[in-house]
């Protein structure tokens, strides 16, 4: 089991092995920390995006899947992209933001991270409410079949963090 750590703040500033992107299935940037990773890390990880479209996931990243790039200019080696669910009340999509946390940690152990840094995946443009998304977050990086020694969650705000901080 990692270490799990908690940190109020932006995560294209963590100096770790690998930082998560909630990305959109394209691939090709977006909003939020999406967007913010992109900007960052820079031109290097939209052209790694298109080569991983054209050659392996033509149609997009499936939701709960995961995949790793180049950082860029980021202070990692890795980022590691997963599509999260967008939230229904109609449906329970649960066990597909926890695979977006399963399958990250799987492909940071294939690149050979020991340090992942992870943000709130789907609690913010996709709507998950913040409780529920630390919940489903925090047990499945505790329950993870991983070599990752160290995941830090890096939360954008006050909420964020008291959420996931208070996840037992």
């Amino acid at each position: 089991m990692p270490e799990l750590q908690f940190v109020q703040g932006d995560i294209t500033e963590q100096s770790v092995d690998a930082i998560v992107n909630a990305a959109n299935s394209s691939l090709m940037g977006g909003g939020g920390v999406d967007g913010a990773i992109h900007r960052r890390g820079g031109p290097e990880i939209l052209q790694a995006c298109r080569e991983i479209r054209r050659t392996t996931f033509p149609g997009g990243l499936p939701t709960g899947q995961a995949v790793a790039t180049t950082a860029g200019r980021l202070p990692a080696r890795w980022v590691i992209h997963t599509v999260g669910p967008v939230y229904a009340k109609s449906e329970d999509r649960s066990d597909l933001l926890a695979s977006a946390y399963r399958e990250s940690l799987r492909v940071a152990d294939e690149v050979g991270a020991v340090s992942v840094a992870f943000p709130a995946i789907s609690a913010g443009i996709y709507g998950w409410p913040m409780d529920d998304a630390a919940r489903i977050a925090v047990t499945t990086a505790r329950e993870g079949a991983t070599s990752v020694e160290r995941v830090i969650f890096v939360l954008y705000g006050r909420d964020a963090y008291a959420a996931f901080t208070s996840v037992r």
